[in-house]
C-alpha cells in the first residue's frame, strides 16, 4: 500500500508561487507513475499535471501549461509540483496521486483519475485577486 502525503499548500496573491510536494511511502518509488489532481468548490476533480516512473514521461493541462512543472527525487521519495503566475482560478484542493507503473509503461503518465491506485488527503491552495 502507498500513502501520498501533500503538503506546501496556502493563500498566497495572483501572480505568486507555490511548491507543492508529494511523499509516498510504502512502495518503492520508482515503479510509481505520479500524477497531480484538483478540485474546486462545485467543480469536478480535474488532471493538473502528471509524470511518468522513469521521469521521462509529463504532461500538463491546457489551463496550467507553461506555468507548472512537474518533477520527482526518487531519493526522497517525492514529487512536486511548481506552480508559478498563480492565479485566482487556481484555487482549488491539490491532490496526489499514485499508480504502479510496470516496466514498460516506465515513460507513460496519466490524466485519468480512475487510472490511479491511492490518493492523498489533499492540500489547500488559494489564490486571491
Amino acid at each position: 500500500q502507498v500513502q501520498p502525503v501533500e503538503s506546501g499548500g496556502g493563500l498566497v496573491q495572483a501572480g505568486d508561487s507555490l511548491r507543492l510536494s508529494c511523499a509516498a511511502s510504502g512502495r518503492t518509488f520508482s515503479t510509481l507513475a505520479l500524477g497531480w489532481f484538483r478540485q474546486a468548490p462545485g467543480k469536478e476533480r480535474e488532471f493538473v499535471s502528471g509524470i511518468s516512473r522513469s521521469g521521462g514521461g509529463s504532461g500538463y493541462a491546457d489551463s496550467v501549461k507553461g506555468r507548472f512543472t512537474i518533477s520527482r527525487d526518487n531519493a526522497k521519495n517525492t514529487v512536486y509540483l511548481q506552480m508559478n503566475s498563480l492565479r485566482p482560478e487556481d484555487t482549488a484542493v491539490y491532490y496526489c496521486a499514485t499508480k504502479v507503473s510496470a516496466v514498460y509503461e516506465r515513460h507513460t503518465y496519466y490524466t485519468q483519475p480512475t487510472t490511479y491506485d491511492y490518493w492523498g488527503q489533499g492540500t489547500q491552495v488559494t489564490v486571491s485577486s
